[in-house]
Formats: C-alpha cells, sequence, structure tokens
C-alpha cells in the first residue's frame, strides 16, 4: 500500500556509540525520504564520532573506529542533513526515546539550527507495542487459543502462565533466533537452564538492573556517571560512591550486591599507592592529627584577668587563637635578625 503523506516522511535509524542520549554520538546515519508523490530517498552517512567506539558497541552495529576515521563529524555534515530533512515529519523503531532526542543533541552541539516543532513523530515501535499487547491475557490467547478467565487472580494467573509456557516450548522448537551480534542458534528448547539463559540476556546482577555483568564476566554500572564502568574500578577511585548507593533509594538486594563487591575489594591485595584507599565517606576509622597544645609558660600571664594559667588542658577550640598569640615576635624585627636568618637557610 501507498502512505498518504500531505509533506515528506523521513524514517531514520542512528547507529552510535552507546545508548546513553546526553553524552553519546552517531558514528552511522540512515534516512529514507518518502514524498507524497511516492518518490522514495535514501542517504546513508558515516560519521565520526570524535571519541572512541566502545567495542560492545561496535560488535553489534560492526562499525569500528577504522571505519570512522576519516569520515566527517556530525558538524561538518549537520547543515547538509538538516536541509535535506527540511520541513520533513520523523519516523523511526523507537525513534521518540533515542533517535530523535540524539539527533537533536547532535545539532545543538554543532550549533545548527533544526527546528521539531510543527512536525509529527511515528514511532513504528509504540504502535507495535499498543497493538499486540503484553499481557498474560493476551499470551494466554495467543499461544494457547483459550481465554482467560479470572484474570489477576493468582491461581488463574499461574495456571496460564505454566500453559503458556509449555506451548511457546512446543511452538518454537527448531526455530533460530538471531542476537545483537548475528549469531544464531535455537535457543527455545524443553531445558530450564537453556530457557534460563534465553530469558536473562541482560545477565544483571541485582535484577533491578542497576549492575550487570559486561562481555568479560565482570560487575558494571547500568547507569548513571560511571555507567560502563567496573565496580571495582570505580570503588578504588571513588569509594564514597558506595556510600552514596548504600544511603541511597536502591533496592536492599542491590546494596547486598554492593555490598558483596566492596568486601570483595577491601580483601583484594593492595598495590602500596592504595595502601590508603578509601573507605567509604561514611567510615568514622580514618585518623586526624590534633593540634598540639599552646607551649605558653604557666606563669604567662592571661590576658583580662592577670593570673598565670596553664594551656596545657585546654580546649582544642582555643588552639588556632592561641597559636596565633604565640606566633607574634617578642621584640621587633631588626635588618641584623633578617640577615642571620636568610644565612642560616642560604643553600
Amino acid at each position: 500500500m501507498t502512505l498518504k503523506l500531505k509533506r515528506p516522511l523521513a524514517i531514520f535509524d542512528l547507529e552510535t556509540t552507546g545508548v546513553n542520549v546526553a553524552s553519546d554520538r552517531i558514528v552511522e546515519l540512515c534516512v529514507l525520504k518518502a514524498y507524497p508523490d511516492g518518490a522514495e530517498e535514501l542517504r546513508t552517512l558515516r560519521i565520526n564520532p570524535e571519541m572512541p567506539i566502545p567495542y560492545e558497541s561496535s560488535v553489534v552495529h560492526g562499525i569500528y573506529d577504522e571505519d570512522v576515521a576519516n569520515a566527517p563529524t556530525f558538524k561538518e555534515i549537520a547543515a547538509e542533513l538538516a536541509e535535506f530533512l527540511g520541513d520533513a515529519d520523523l519516523g523511526g523503531y523507537n525513534s521518540n526515546k533515542f533517535d530523535i532526542p540524539l539527533l537533536m543533541e547532535e545539532f545543538l552541539r554543532a550549533n545548527t539550527d533544526f527546528s521539531i516543532a510543527n512536525r509529527f513523530f511515528v514511532d513504528v515501535q509504540n504502535i507495535f507495542h499498543q497493538m499486540e499487547q503484553r499481557t498474560l491475557k493476551a499470551a494466554y490467547k495467543f499461544y494457547c487459543d483459550k481465554e482467560l478467565v479470572n484474570a489477576h487472580s493468582a491461581e488463574a494467573d499461574v495456571r496460564a502462565t505454566f500453559e503458556v509456557l509449555k506451548a511457546q516450548v512446543q511452538r518454537y522448537e527448531g526455530q533460530e533466533w538471531a542476537d545483537k551480534s548475528g549469531n544464531v542458534s535455537v535457543p527455545v528448547v524443553n531445558d530450564i537452564e537453556a530457557l534460563h539463559k534465553f530469558t536473562n540476556l541482560n545477565r544483571t546482577v541485582d535484577f533491578a538492573g542497576r549492575l550487570v555483568y559486561n562481555s568479560d564476566n565482570i560487575e558494571v554500572f547500568s547507569f548513571g556517571k560511571h555507567k560502563g564502568k567496573a565496580v571495582v574500578d570505580v570503588f578504588k577511585i571513588e569509594p564514597s560512591y558506595y556510600s552514596w548507593m548504600m544511603r541511597g533509594d536502591f533496592p536492599m538486594y542491590t546494596k547486598k550486591c554492593l555490598e558483596q563487591i566492596w568486601n570483595r575489594c577491601r580483601q583484594a591485595p593492595k598495590s602500596e599507592g592504595e595502601q590508603h584507599a578509601a573507605q567509604p565517606a561514611s567510615s568514622n576509622n580514618t585518623q586526624r592529627p590534633q593540634p598540639q597544645a599552646s607551649t605558653r609558660s604557666s606563669g604567662e600571664l592571661d590576658r583580662g584577668t592577670g593570673k598565670g594559667t596553664s594551656r596545657a588542658n585546654e580546649p582544642t577550640t582555643n588552639y588556632r587563637k592561641d597559636h596565633k598569640r604565640s606566633q607574634k615576635p617578642s621584640k621587633p624585627i631588626t635588618p641584623d635578625m633578617l640577615k642571620n636568618l636568610q644565612d642560616r637557610f642560604k643553600k
């Protein structure tokens, strides 16, 4: 069929250095511009992101640093791209949450005017998710061709879930599936361990997904300023981050996992440069040097009272005040005194 268009529709997709809209960059951009008269125009551009492409991202889209080393930067193609898009409406798959926001970040960094006012945005993923429901009731109808009666009663839901699982294993027996890296397998088999691996592709450490395993089976943060960094490395250079998370509004199991990693870090052998590594910011183990008591003699008159007093046991709060008084010279400085000091410290 032909879409009824009143103005051009630009369907586009981005390949990027990562999934952080604020900090990641575009490495490839493809735009299919469809016109009201049925004509289509396709443009694909490789872009130098001006930053290293993480290996994990390259594995997904197949674009490595050397592939974009001589490509133009986004700033260099921004004006041309804005002109090509013109007044077209924008569309894509998950484009409202990712592609459009990241594209706008790039235009802003390039100081190129590209307004999204008065445009329409069509997100194909949203149509898919809203029209093909992902509820247990919809799954029961799809896999078992039955209506779920008494939905949301625990017994009805658990029986329906078990029936759906058995129907899935039967339906997808022998069916191939390709992951993001293009690896093909038959993941849905009649084996619980295999089903576990397939239904836990994100490999979370803490279930909440704040901590995940990377390709080297190392725990890394999946959010915030340390996203993608190994937890143990962050704890070494910024141990206060551990304290912040332990005090923060994170799930208890997430904190339990953090505590286990923290304890593992503390038990690991440390280099000489790490000997003072960090207790968390809330720790009270740090010993601070105490100020020395004033050395004024007990026979010195106390100002204001005229009485002799000892400063040895005076509270620390008076230390700075007394220290300043004790530093005042008892007699004027003379040129001879200055010369003696210069001779004494001369190299």
